[in-house]
């Protein structure tokens, strides 16, 4: 099943399950200590309210954009389409790395802000569906196999399930997005330790591509 079917046909935890764990994995672009999330991973398990868990991440964070609302949820998804011309340039090689690991944190925060307060399915879908994009497209942004290939998105058609072009770091967050909602769906409630598990694992990866960039723009003549 393609991960696009995978949203269509989730339930109310298995999307917001779904929405945190792409916005978990990418913290390391945030600054944000590892446990910042686990309220919010609580409430998913106990079915309490994850608002003040929302409004106690975005404080520790600093100001970002409102949260919350219709628009956010659409910015965010606007900021993360595959078809956004501007962000798909930014992938190149030739763009500079500041403002590749600009939009890049600039998905992952807006990933944070737009959360909706309530965890309703027809709230929580389009933010998931939003989160998965935008999830993506931060791989794609950071993944070395990916500089200079022209015109190769392609994450309209993974989501799709044709996954044959995608670069490793991309298909490797597609398949651990398709394997949180594989386990909600497949286990509710009790499919939440492994689908954390999985997004810690995917988090781990992220922090090591971004050190090595990191390190790699600090070395003389790079």
């Amino acid at each position: 099943m393609s991960l696009v079917e995978l949203i269509a046909q989730a339930d109310e935890r298995g999307l917001a399950a779904s929405g945190l764990a792409c916005l978990d994995r990418c913290l390391p672009l945030l600054g944000g200590d590892d446990e910042l999330l686990r309220p919010l991973w609580a409430s998913l398990a106990d079915g309490s309210d994850w608002g003040p868990g929302l409004e106690k991440a975005r404080a520790a964070l600093g100001p970002g954009e409102a949260a919350g609302s219709t628009e956010s949820a659409e910015s965010a998804e606007s900021a993360g389409s595959a078809g956004s011309t501007e962000s798909a340039g930014s992938a190149g090689s030739t763009a500079p790395e500041a403002s590749v690991g600009d939009e890049a944190v600039r998905l992952a925060r807006r990933m944070l802000d737009a959360a909706p307060a309530e965890r309703a399915a027809d709230a929580v879908r389009p933010w998931a569906d939003a989160c998965s994009v935008a999830s993506l497209r931060i791989h794609r942004l950071l993944d070395p196999a990916a500089d200079g290939t022209p015109g190769a998105d392609g994450l309209d058609a993974g989501r799709a399930g044709d996954t044959a072009d995608l670069p490793p770091l991309v298909a490797a967050e597609l398949r651990r997005q398709a394997a949180v909602l594989e386990l909600l769906a497949g286990h509710g409630a009790n499919g939440l330790r492994r689908a954390l598990d999985v997004s810690v694992e995917g988090r781990r990866v992220l922090r090591a591509v971004v050190s090595r960039r990191a390190r790699s723009a600090a070395e003389p003549g790079v």
